[in-house]
Formats: C-alpha cells, structure tokens, sequence
C-alpha cells in the first residue's frame, strides 16, 4: 500500500507531539518528586509522614508497573494475532509456490534441457566423426 507524502509528515508530526507531551509530563512528575523530597527532609517533618508518602510512592509505582505489564500483554497478543492471521498465510502460499516451481524446473529439465543436451553432444560427435573420416588436407 503506497502512502501519500501528506499522511507520512501528518504521522510524523502526531509522533513528536506525543512524545513532547510524554516528556513534558515526565518533567512535571520529577519536578513534583523533588519538591516533595525536599518538603520531607525539613528537620520538623516527622519520620512516619516520610514513611507514608514513600508507601504512596511505592503504590504509585506499582500501579506504572501494572499498566506497563497490561500494555505489553497487549501487544504480545497483537503479534500473535499477526503472525497467525498474516505471516502464516504468506509463508503456505509462498512454500506452495516453491513446490511449484521445484516441480516445473523439474519437468523443464527432463523434457527440455535433457534432450537438447543429448542432441548438442550427437552433433558434437558427429562433426568429429565427419572431420575424422574426410581425411582433408589444411
């Protein structure tokens, strides 16, 4: 399928604002880190609201973990899918279409190049049978 040059820098176009928006939001996230990080180690922070927050950090990430493990079970089952309902089909019509041509090559060369091969070597030997017998003198 051919692709016009207007859908290609559409797409390309899309993929940068998806990762400018993930990097932006990335930063977002890291800055909000660091100032929680610094909020807590004020000397007047008490240890259990440390413990609490990194329990929450704990939680959040395990909830990042979770959807990365989704996503990837997701496209595991997208590639299955692909391979079963598009490659498959293609590697049988392909092996078929060796087969076939395994098989024509083979009859070529049995009622074709055989036979031409046998004639071209009588006539070889014939010439040289003609030369030897006509005795001519250069």
């Amino acid at each position: 399928m051919i692709v016009s040059e207007q859908e290609s820098t559409s797409d390309l176009k899309k993929q940068r604002t998806f990762i400018v928006v993930i990097v932006l939001v990335g930063i977002l996230i890291l800055t909000g880190i660091v100032f929680a990080v610094i909020g807590l180690l004020q000397p007047d922070t008490p240890t259990s609201r440390i413990r609490d927050i990194f329990i929450i950090f704990m939680a959040f990430e395990s909830l990042l973990i979770g959807a990365a493990l989704v996503i990837l079970v997701i496209q595991i089952a997208s590639l299955i899918n692909l391979i079963q309902n598009e490659v498959k089909p293609i590697l049988k019509s392909t092996t078929e279409t060796v087969n076939t041509l395994r098989g024509t090559t083979a009859f070529l060369s049995e009622n074709m190049v055989g036979p031409v091969i046998k004639l071209n070597s009588y006539l070889a030997g014939f010439k040289k049978l003609t030369n030897l017998v006509n005795f001519k003198k250069k």
